[in-house]
């Protein structure tokens, strides 16, 4: 027998030490990259050496090649790094990836198997409210929304959740000459009415629509929020007001509002403040 002691056959030897030396340099790396990208003016070598608690040699090899590979750049007159245009690039692609609707569809189902009750998913196109995705309540008394369906704004859950996350300037603009309609005789038309459900909207966390839209039905919104938390879309618990009184609306509201954000931070959107 070969007095040869053979290798185990797998990683080879010295790799543990080299690919913990590269996941160490890429997890540098893409730290740089975060303090990079939260100071858009650009930071000088001793400022990120300072912040990533490096020192100056390893920060400059590493933003070196990052810029090898157009993630960073350096402008010359000062020779603060910013970020480049590949990193841009792929920033944008995550957004342009990023569909709300199919995302949020595994949260509808936890709405309604957690409530037993009807979970609806819509955005805001101009004055109006959209319904484009749906999870159906299984009990035989149920709220169903035919999807592409329209809402007002200030006449439905949804659309007031929508509403009170704008900015005050959008939504004046958008309220300037609105028809404040009512749809039933509990919909909200008045103007220092309806603000002063926004700011309640805002203080709480999540709208409630109390027969607001339709005779009989109770609904519950919270926003979702994009990367700028302005609001991307919203969802909703919606059913009879004898399956959901006061009392339970209330409860269901804080559960889609922590739903909303947990939708809001998987599509790397920003929590309201």
């Amino acid at each position: 027998m070969s007095d040869v002691k053979r290798r185990s056959v797998g990683r080879p030897a010295g790799a543990t030490k080299a690919n913990g030396g590269h996941s160490q340099s890429l997890v540098r790396g893409l730290t740089l990259l975060e303090y990079l990208s939260a100071s858009p003016l650009g930071l000088a070598l001793s400022e990120l050496a300072e912040m990533a608690d490096l020192a100056p040699s390893t920060t400059h090899r590493l933003l070196q090649a990052l810029q090898s590979q157009g993630f960073v750049t350096q402008e010359s007159e000062q020779g603060l790094w910013r970020i480049d245009v590949k990193t841009f690039r792929i920033g944008n692609s995550f957004l342009e990836a990023r569909d709300v609707v199919t995302q949020s569809r595994p949260f509808l189902r936890r709405l309604t198997a957690e409530t037993g009750e009807t979970a609806n998913l819509g955005i805001r196109d101009g004055a109006t409210a959209v319904f484009l995705a749906q999870h159906e309540s299984p009990q035989m008394m149920r709220m169903i929304t035919r999807l592409g369906s329209r809402a007002p704004l200030h006449a439905s859950g949804v659309g007031k959740a929508l509403l009170a996350w704008m900015s005050e300037d959008e939504r004046a603009r958008l309220l300037k000459g609105y028809d404040l309609a009512r749809v039933t005789e509990n919909t909200l038309h008045q103007s220092d009415e309806l603000l002063a459900e926004m700011a309640a909207i805002r203080t709480q966390g999540f709208a409630c629509d109390r027969e607001e839209h339709a005779v009989g039905l109770h609904c519950v919104a919270a926003c979702i929020h994009d990367e700028h938390g302005t609001p991307l879309a919203a969802i909703s618990v919606s059913g009879p007001m004898a399956r959901i009184p006061e009392e339970r609306l209330l409860a269901l509201g804080a559960l889609v509002r922590t739903i909303a954000n947990e939708i809001t931070l998987q599509l790397g959107g920003q929590l309201p403040q």
